[in-house]
């Protein structure tokens, strides 16, 4: 049995710790850390574990623990990762796994030095439409791969910080890191350039103080190999969580996701077709975080690789600062 603690108990954090307490097999959640005592005693009466701490440097030195999950503000992540590894503890890291990409590579090398397991939360590679769609890619059903598209929207505003970013990098950060291991995962080559373009068009009453801040962006990507991507992202789209993906071969395609939440279609007397759109992602890749969750236990167990290793977060993150590079100073940014 591989005893759990969770690290950082907010919305991300919780869908963690309710499957690590109920959900995954050969794992056992039993310590939770939060430095904001409201919210860990909320956590701690939903989950009712044994221990509790809300400080991560007492909670990775109990030797019960044996892994932890760390789902905190990415400014804290390669602090937490290292002391972590440190204590010989294996990791599951949300996304973005660091802030820059030498941050990355200290916590890979933590990891690879204490000889602990390193898994970063990119959970659509664990969806089961997404692990279909590899499957049939890599069948050669479709031929060879020539495109790769993926777009994520999001129905939030903004919260304040996200404007600024220097903090957040805006949705190029904030949700396209996702598409970025979408992209890399499908295509099985690194990104050899970037081109970004984008806008704010939906929070105009920031433009004076946040001149930089964007909602919306489009990106053009080429591989090493010659296969082409494409990205878009977009916050505060208010009509409803959307994630899709279109990869396409020499001989056919496949197409990944829509916008409905499920497949009930109602037809209205007026003429009217209604289908509701998805609302969260919580709820779209729920089972996927389940899985991911069991994956990352079993590696442990198994003594296998993860499915999404450091060396993908932190290749995601050097697209991000690639991509928000791009589209600041308007120019092509060659990654090789």
């Amino acid at each position: 049995m591989i005893n759990i603690c969770l690290i950082g108990t907010g919305r991300a954090g919780l869908i963690h710790g309710r499957n690590m307490a109920a959900k995954v097999s050969g794992g056992k959640l039993i310590a939770l850390c939060d430095p904001s005592e409201e919210a860990l005693q909320k956590a701690k009466e939903e989950l009712a574990v044994e221990y509790v701490y809300t400080d991560y440097k007492q909670a990775v030195e109990n030797p019960d623990i044996d892994a932890v999950v760390v789902v905190t503000p990415t400014v804290y992540h390669k602090e937490i990762v290292i002391a972590a590894a440190q204590a010989k503890k294996h990791i599951l890291c949300e996304k973005p796994l660091a802030m820059n990409e030498q941050e990355c590579l200290e916590m890979i090398a933590a990891a690879q030095e204490h000889q602990v397991k390193l898994q970063v939360g990119f959970m659509r590679r664990f969806d089961e439409s997404f692990q279909e769609a590899k499957k049939i890619v890599d069948s050669g059903q479709i031929g060879d791969v020539v495109l790769i598209k993926s777009l994520t929207h999001g129905p939030s505003e903004p919260k304040p910080w996200m404007y600024d970013i220097s903090k957040s990098s805006g949705p190029i950060g904030e949700v396209n890191s996702h598409d970025f291991d979408t992209l890399r995962w499908f295509a099985g080559s690194e990104v050899a350039s970037i081109y970004a373009i984008g806008g704010n068009f939906r929070s105009p009453e920031v433009r004076q103080e946040y001149p930089d801040y964007y909602d919306t962006v489009s990106l053009n990507l080429q591989f090493s190999d010659g296969k082409l991507g494409a990205v878009d992202g977009a916050q505060y789209v208010q009509y409803g969580y959307d994630a899709r993906v279109e990869i396409l071969g020499t001989n056919g395609s496949v197409l990944i996701g829509d916008q409905s939440k499920h497949k009930v279609v109602v037809a209205k007397k007026n003429g009217e077709i209604v289908r509701p759109a998805m609302h969260s992602w919580t709820y779209l890749f729920q089972e996927a975080y389940v899985r991911e969750d069991q994956a990352f236990v079993d590696c442990i167990i198994n003594d296998t690789e993860p499915l999404v290793t450091g060396y993908d977060g932190m290749m995601a993150v050097k697209l991000v600062h690639a991509g928000l590079t791009s589209l600041l100073e308007k120019r092509i940014v060659q990654l090789m």
